[in-house]
C-alpha cells in the first residue's frame, strides 16, 4: 500500500531562484572559463534606490597598482584578523578590557524590518569589510576618487559570517563571494529611511544601500541562521594587527618579484611583517593568477594568522596580548549589544579557551558560474542549503551522557545512525512529508526502512514530532535517543509502537540519497519517527564534497608552501 500523503519529490537544485543577472565585469571571467562554456552578457539593470555607480572590476579602473583589488584582498585579510580577536584573544578580555574602550559602536537592529531567525544557542558574528576609502589612513589605497568625502560610495567586498558552536569548541568561518547573485530582501535605505523593495543582486549591493542592517538581513533571509553579531572592518590598521602579532611566517614554492604589489621574496619561508604581508595578500601575478589559487593563499594566511593568534606564545604574554588586541580593536566597528556587555564578552572569553586553531575551518559557500553573466556566480544547491542546514542545527550543548539506560541500570549502548532503522510516519496533513524527512535521515546515514501515515485522534495534525520504539526490546531506547536527537526540534520518545496507515517500503530517491535499507544489523529494533507540524529539520552532520573541498582547516596549514 503506498502512503496517500507521499509526493513525487521534487529537484529544487535547478530552480536557481538565487540567480539574476546584473552589471557585467571581469572579476569572475577566469573562474566561468575554468567551468567551461559562457553565455552573452545581459544589459545590466538600473540601480536600486540610494546606490551609487558600481565600482570598477578587474579589468578596468583599478587605478596605479591595482588600488580597487588591493582594497579588497585587504578587507578580505582584515575580516579574519577580527574574527581572530572575536573567538579567540578574547580569553584575556578581563586582563586587557581597556583596549575595547577602542571599539567604534553602531545600532542597527532597529533598521533590520525582516522576521529574524531564531537563536539557537550558537555565535554567528556577521564580519564584514567596507571598502569605503573615506577615513584615516584608508584614501591612499585607492584612486583620487578615494580622497572625496564618501570615498565615492562604498561596498563590503568581504562578507564572512563567523560560526562558533554552542559549546565553543569549534569555529567555521563562511566566506560569501562577492560577486553572488542573490535574492535581496525589502529593506531600509541606511541615508533616508526609506522602505526599498526586494530585487535581484549582487550580495555586495545590499551594503551599500542599505548598510550593515540589510546585509545582516540577506544572509538572515538567506540561509536561515540568525546573526547575533557583527563586526565591521577599518582597513588601515591591517598593518599594525600583523605587526601586533610579530609577523606572520609563509612559504613560496617559487620565488616572487612582483611590482604591482610592492612584494620581493625568495623560495621557501619567509617572516612578513605588516608591510610585506600587505604585498603578499595583494599578490596576483603568481602562479596560474587565477582568482582561485589567490583565495586559496589567503586563506592558508588567514589559517596562520588563526594559529598564532591563538598560540600560548600570544594569550600567555600580557605585553604582546595587549598590543594585538588593542591593534584590533581600534580597527573595527562592533553593535552595542557586543561591545556593551562584559558578561557576555567575559563568557564568550571562557569558553572561548577551547577554540584552538585546531577547531578552526574556514569554507567558500559552494558555487557555480551564472548561467545568465559569466562575471557572476550562484550558489551550487543543494549543496549550500544543506552548509546552512548544518549551521542551523548546531544547537546542542554537550551533557555527560548517563551512565545506565532508561533507568534499567544497564550500561547505555553508543548508537551510531547507520545502525538505526527507521520508520517515518507523516503524522501532519502536509502531502510528501513522510518522504521529504526519510530523505534527510538517509542523507545524514540512517537506515529507513518504511514510510506511512499516522493518524492523530480527532483527524487533525500532529502538533509535535514523536519517536516510537518497542517494549519489548532492552536496547530500543538507545536507537531511540539517537534518532530523537538527530531531529529539531527534538522529539519525546516514548515506549510503545504507533500504528502505521498506508505502510510501504522506503527506496531512496537517488542512488546518491543515504544508506542503503538493510545496512543495519537485522537484530535491531526500527525505531519509529513521527513527523509533527513542528518539525524543523534533520541535523546536518555529514556535508557535500563540494563543502569539504572547498574547506581547509587552520591547523592543517603549518607547513603548507603555496
Amino acid at each position: 500500500m503506498s502512503d496517500y500523503r507521499i509526493a513525487p519529490v521534487v529537484d529544487t537544485a535547478q530552480q536557481g531562484y538565487r540567480s539574476a543577472p546584473t552589471q557585467p565585469g571581469s572579476r569572475m571571467a577566469r573562474r566561468a572559463a575554468a567551468a567551461g562554456g559562457a553565455s552573452p552578457t545581459p544589459p545590466p539593470p538600473p540601480p536600486p534606490p540610494g546606490d551609487g555607480p558600481p565600482r570598477g572590476h578587474r579589468a578596468g579602473g583599478g587605478g596605479s597598482g591595482g588600488g580597487g583589488n588591493k582594497m579588497r584582498v585587504l578587507a578580505w585579510v582584515s575580516i579574519g584578523v577580527t574574527a581572530v580577536m572575536v573567538a579567540g584573544s578574547l580569553t584575556a578580555y578581563a586582563m586587557v578590557r581597556d583596549a575595547f574602550g577602542n571599539i567604534t559602536q553602531k545600532s542597527v537592529k532597529d533598521d533590520i524590518i525582516n522576521p529574524r531567525p531564531p537563536d539557537t544557542g550558537a555565535l554567528n558574528v556577521l564580519l564584514v569589510g567596507s571598502d569605503t576609502r573615506a577615513g584615516a589612513g584608508n584614501a591612499r589605497y585607492g584612486q583620487k576618487t578615494a580622497r572625496l568625502a564618501d570615498a565615492g560610495g562604498k561596498r563590503t567586498d568581504t562578507i564572512i559570517l563567523m560560526h562558533i558552536s554552542p559549546n565553543r569548541d569549534r569555529a567555521r568561518l563562511i566566506s560569501f563571494p562577492r560577486d553572488s547573485m542573490v535574492q535581496i530582501p525589502k529593506c531600509k535605505n541606511e541615508t533616508t529611511k526609506q522602505e526599498m523593495p526586494p530585487r535581484r543582486d549582487m550580495i555586495n549591493s545590499a551594503y551599500n544601500s542599505g548598510g550593515v542592517a540589510c546585509t545582516i538581513s540577506t544572509i538572515e533571509t538567506l540561509t536561515g541562521i540568525r546573526v547575533n553579531h557583527f563586526v565591521e572592518v577599518d582597513f588601515s590598521g591591517f598593518k599594525n594587527i600583523v605587526d601586533a602579532l610579530g609577523g606572520i611566517e609563509i612559504c613560496l614554492k617559487t620565488a616572487v618579484n612582483d611590482k604591482a604589489s610592492k612584494l620581493a621574496l625568495p623560495a621557501g619561508k619567509s617572516l612578513l611583517d605588516g608591510e610585506k604581508a600587505l604585498g603578499y595578500v595583494r599578490l596576483r601575478k603568481y602562479g596560474d593568477g587565477s582568482d582561485i589559487q589567490r583565495i586559496r593563499r589567503q586563506q592558508i594566511f588567514l589559517s596562520k594568522v588563526v594559529a598564532k593568534a591563538t598560540s600560548s606564545e600570544l594569550l600567555t604574554d600580557p605585553g604582546k596580548l595587549t598590543d594585538f588586541i588593542g591593534a584590533a580593536a581600534g580597527s573595527v566597528t562592533m553593535d552595542p549589544e557586543l561591545a556593551n556587555d562584559p558578561q557576555q564578552l567575559i563568557q564568550i572569553a571562557m569558553s572561548a579557551k577551547q577554540l584552538t586553531a585546531g577547531g578552526v575551518q574556514f569554507t567558500t559557500i559552494p558555487w557555480m558560474p551564472d548561467p545568465q553573466d559569466e562575471n557572476r556566480v550562484v550558489w551550487k544547491e543543494p549543496d549550500a542549503t544543506k552548509l546552512f542546514t548544518s549551521i542551523k542545527t548546531d544547537t546542542e550543548v554537550a551533557t555527560p551522557s548517563p551512565s545506565s539506560s532508561a533507568g534499567t541500570g544497564r550500561p547505555k549502548v553508543s548508537v551510531k545512525p547507520e545502525q538505526v532503522k527507521v520508520q517515518v510516519l507523516n503524522g501532519t496533513k502536509t502531502v510528501g512529508k513522510a518522504r521529504e524527512v526519510a530523505d534527510q535521515l538517509a542523507e545524514q546515514g540512517f537506515t529507513v526502512v518504511g514510510l506511512g501515515n499516522y493518524e492523530a485522534p480527532g483527524g487533525i495534525g500532529l502538533a509535535k514530532s514523536e519517536v516510537h520504539y518497542a517494549k519489548t526490546s532492552e536496547t530500543a531506547p538507545d536507537y531511540a535517543a539517537t534518532l530523537a536527537g538527530a531531529v529539531l526540534p527534538k522529539p519525546t520518545a516514548a515506549a510503545g509502537r504507533v500504528k502505521a496507515t498506508n505502510p510501504s517500503a522506503y527506496t531512496a530517491a537517488t542512488a546518491a540519497v543515504g544508506t542503503a535499507a538493510g545496512s543495519a544489523p537485522k537484530s535491531v529494533p526500527v525505531i519509529q519517527l513521527v513527523v509533527g507540524e513542528d518539525f524543523d529539520s534533520v541535523k546536518v552532520t555529514k556535508l557535500p564534497d563540494s563543502v569539504k573541498n572547498s574547506t581547509i582547516t587552520a591547523a592543517d596549514q603549518k607547513n603548507v608552501c603555496t
